[in-house]
């Protein structure tokens, strides 16, 4: 891995995308990387934004990733890939769970839900890799597994081997949840 990887996991308040950030900084410090890792909850609780940035490299000073710097994207949510599209650099991959939560200025009425994100963002000439992670989290039997399914993804996006991410889930998943998150893992792996 030439330089510093930049990745960015948005989405909102209790979808799992600390967990995830940690299951990708696990990933790197096993490879003797430096990683930096930033959360910024914004009302999380409430649905608010969740952003987390994680930097991976021989010598990391900074944890926080500028706009057009991102090499990868994951979004939990359509509105929060939109929202921080301008952080994804020239060529970089966005990966995006297909879910709907509709913000309060939605739910108020003040504002529209964008119709079809996904069409808008491709049609910007993104690299969208776009699937419904709660879907296969459902047929595993729990909606939470979702995060790991989308890392799944990243995985072929990101790099390393197979065994090396299904190591950093087990290290990080709590014991009896480690089954589910690898099946999760497996079934975004094999999606694109």
């Amino acid at each position: 891995m030439p330089g510093i990887t930049n990745i960015m996991i948005v989405g909102v308040g209790g979808q799992g995308s600390l967990l995830a950030s940690r299951i990708l900084g696990n990933l790197f410090i096993e490879q003797g990387l430096d990683v930096k890792l930033s959360e910024v909850h914004g009302m999380a609780q409430r649905g608010g934004s969740v952003v987390t940035y994680i930097r991976a490299g021989k010598d990391v000073a900074s944890p926080l990733i500028e706009k057009g710097e991102a090499d990868v994207i994951i979004s939990f949510e359509e509105l929060e890939a939109i929202r921080y599209l301008p952080w994804l650099k020239k060529n970089g991959k966005l990966i995006v769970n297909t879910q709907k939560i509709p913000p309060m200025p939605v739910l108020s009425g003040a504002v529209s839900y964008p119709e079809n994100p996904i069409d808008a963002i491709a049609a910007k000439g993104v690299n969208v890799y776009a699937f419904d992670a709660i879907d296969i989290a459902l047929k595993l039997g729990n909606a939470k597994a979702a995060n790991v399914a989308l890392l799944g993804v990243a995985a072929k996006v990101i790099g390393f081997e197979y065994e090396q991410w299904t190591d950093a889930i087990k290290q990080t998943v709590k014991p009896k949840f480690i089954e589910l998150n690898l099946n999760a893992f497996k079934e975004g792996y094999s999606k694109f």
